[in-house]
């Protein structure tokens, strides 16, 4: 009976799970369309180098390639290197295909599961069973509504590919031990590091795994212990150097916005016994918490503690019985894939995206758990029985993470969901006050900055948000207000620079824009919005001197950016002009020729050349006002006033309306006495 069991069970399995990833598919078939939100703004959305696949072998090399706001930066090259491939498969920024991409390696990551939890069930409890109780595993884990939170979060896929490391790394050592003396396990958990760092604590789990499945008895004997960090040897030293690797190339201006060591240390026990309760109540999922700091004192910190101790109580006497070590194990790789965001401090003290890793751990503990407590209470059910109850208990989850495809689905819906679940998160608040704001609706967001501002009272991008908002009202006075307050509270960010610079310019007052998109470029060249920026308006002056090192500039950061491009066809287009102009003048040497290759030398920069080609024009029609303008013009450019001064003159001496010339008397006139205090009057060179 048992082998026509087995047989059956043989050809079911299969199918079962080639099943239960379409039922995944099914759950998930409502997110693919879903738009790019919070650090997808600066890893993708505004990042020029994944625009072109040809900057993929620059990912490797240079972490400031990752992201577009360099506190953000960090060594994550295969994760850049993905995004770069899914813009190019894309067309574009069209969230689809980065969805698509991202959901086939989850699906990946939950088939390698399966085969990994059999074993691992074999090793404790050989049944016919267990590659039921595996797909389960897998199911409920595939199914939670708190994974749709890393899912659901284009950039974040880096903790979809490190933790893929992970598993097929210990699937390698567990199902090909013939591979272990080349280190063929060592492959993908190199290319998970390559993803995001939490792939290093690969070394800890196969420890773990080895000291409780591969070990003989008494598993925790000095003479084991000593055997499984032998054999995880080459595991550790490669954490070790890749570890000192990875802090080697990440840019020395990424900040990571951590609290204070002690403060921060003290709250994570409470913020795991969220993510523990969170696996059977996922209640309060929330893109961006409200939770802070806890004091000493909060009975929420001791409450952590409670958890954390008796969570490794439950590990420590789960580990001397062989079938109950899968529950070991499961306790231990929670802890172990949560220690990376509890040592180092970040700048929130939870994220829900963070309990992708650990609740690969926690499922297999939950579940073995409760399979050791039903075959040991001695009840029976039938199979189609246990199939309903299984199908019971994930229905709710199911439809919990379709809620949350949906909420995840605009940046209104998943941060107006922010402000429901976390009321006192100044930057939720900021962010839906920025989709209304988006929708014209400047009252309502100024309500929601207001809000923001009472729990972030010096937060620079509220400040600059408030700026664009009043601005959008029309109260000028308290937008420039803002714009100064987030200089003042960031001065080293391009990003007040810019956004300043950008009202300034809508103002027309376009020299002080000008100055602060230098500015900002200087501060941060990697980011592309005030190159943008500079880039029309000197396109718009027709100031090719100073457009033409700008764009070539650009174009080499970013090779076949779209946007760069324009401006690199429009120089092209404009020398092209200036050729044919010298060829005219040459050939055809008119004044009014002349005095058009005059005006182009003056927007190639050509100072010099622009004043000897209004000469030639003079020498023909010696009363040419517009040829002794160009000729003012030209000393402007030099700084040579006082022959500004007298070419713009004789112009109007000529033609006493001639208004550019006006112009340039007075630009002229201020720069050489450089009256302190006085606004410097337009200049007008053409």
């Amino acid at each position: 009976m048992v082998p026509r069991l087995m047989a059956i069970q043989k050809n079911l399995v299969p199918l079962a799970g080639a099943g239960l990833l379409l039922i995944v598919l099914a759950v998930y078939s409502n997110h693919f369309e879903n738009g790019f939100h919070f650090d997808d703004s600066h890893w993708v959305e505004t990042n020029p180098y994944i625009r072109s696949v040809a900057n993929i072998p620059r990912f490797f090399t240079d972490a400031q390639t990752s992201s577009s706001l360099p506190p953000n930066q960090s060594y994550r090259p295969l994760v850049t290197a993905s995004l770069a491939f899914d813009y190019h498969m894309a067309g574009g920024l069209h969230p689809f295909w980065f969805h698509v991409s991202t959901f086939a390696w989850f699906l990946t990551q939950l088939a390698l599961m399966f085969v990994l939890f059999r074993k691992i069930l074999e090793s404790s409890c050989p049944s016919p069973a267990n590659s039921w109780v595996a797909l389960f595993i897998v199911a409920l884990y595939g199914l939670h509504p708190a994974i749709a939170e890393t899912i659901n979060y284009i950039v974040q896929r880096g903790d979809v590919y490190s933790t893929l490391g992970v598993i097929s790394g210990l699937c390698v050592w567990a199902l090909a031990p013939v591979t272990r003396k080349w280190g063929a396990y060592l492959v993908p958990v190199i290319l998970g590091a390559l993803s995001k760092m939490p792939a290093l604590m690969f070394a800890p789990i196969l420890f773990s795994y080895v000291l409780l499945f591969e070990v003989p008895e008494p598993a925790f004997s000095p003479r084991n212990l000593q055997t499984a960090a032998l054999r995880s040897l080459p595991a550790w030293l490669f954490s070790l150097a890749f570890g000192i690797f990875e802090t080697a190339m990440t840019p020395k201006g990424a900040a990571y916005g951590g609290a204070a060591r002690l403060p921060y240390w003290g709250t994570q026990p409470y913020v795991w016994l969220r993510y523990f309760l969170s696996f059977f109540y996922p209640n309060h999922l929330s893109a961006d918490t409200d939770l802070q700091l806890l004091q000493f004192d909060d009975p929420r910190f001791f409450a952590g503690l409670l958890f954390v101790v008796t969570f490794l109580g439950v590990a420590w006497f789960t580990r001397t019985e062989r079938e109950l070590r899968p529950i070991c194990f499961g306790i231990a790789w929670f802890c172990l894939a949560l220690l990376p965001t509890s040592l180092v401090p970040l700048a929130e003290v939870e994220n829900d995206h963070r309990m992708f890793f650990p609740f690969i751990g926690l499922t297999l503990a939950v579940v073995w758990s409760a399979i050791c407590l039903y075959r040991r209470s001695g009840a029976r059910i039938p199979a189609w029985a246990a199939l309903g109850l299984g199908v019971l208990l994930l229905a709710p989850y199911a439809a919990a993470t379709r809620e949350r495809n949906r909420v995840w689905r605009t940046e209104e819906s998943l941060w107006h969901d922010v402000t429901l679940k976390s009321p006192r998160n100044g930057r939720g608040l900021m962010n839906y006050g920025l989709t209304r704001m988006a929708a014209g609706d400047y009252k309502d967001a100024l309500e929601y900055f207001n809000r923001a501002l009472a729990f972030t009272p010096a937060y620079m991008q509220l400040e600059v948000n408030l700026g664009i908002a009043n601005g959008g009202v029309g109260n000028d006075r308290e937008a420039e207000a803002h714009f100064r307050r987030a200089l003042s509270l960031e001065p080293g960010s391009s990003i007040p620079n810019y956004y300043y610079a950008r009202w300034l310019f809508g103002k027309q007052r376009t020299p002080e824009a000008v100055a602060l998109l230098q500015k900002a470029i200087a501060l941060n060249g990697n980011d592309p919005l005030p190159r943008y920026l500079l880039m029309q308006i000197y396109f718009g002056q027709a100031d090719y001197a100073r457009l033409t090192p700008l764009a070539e500039e650009t174009a080499r950061l970013y090779p076949d950016d779209p946007e760069t491009l324009v401006y690199v066809n429009a120089i092209k287009s404009f020398q092209e002009r200036l050729a044919m102009a010298e060829t005219l003048a040459r050939t055809s040497p008119t004044a009014e020729n002349w005095l058009r290759l005059s005006l182009l030398y003056h927007q190639a920069g050509r100072y010099l050349d622009c004043i000897s080609a209004a000469t030639e024009a003079l020498k023909i029609k010696p009363d040419y006002a517009e040829a002794f303008n160009n000729i003012a013009a030209g000393y402007q450019s030099l700084g040579r006033w006082d022959d500004a001064i007298r070419a713009s003159r004789q112009a109007l001496q000529l033609n006493p309306n001639l208004q550019i010339a006006k112009n340039n008397l007075a630009y002229s006139t201020w720069e050489k006495e450089q009256a302190p205090g006085s606004p410097a009057p337009a200049k007008i060179t053409r």
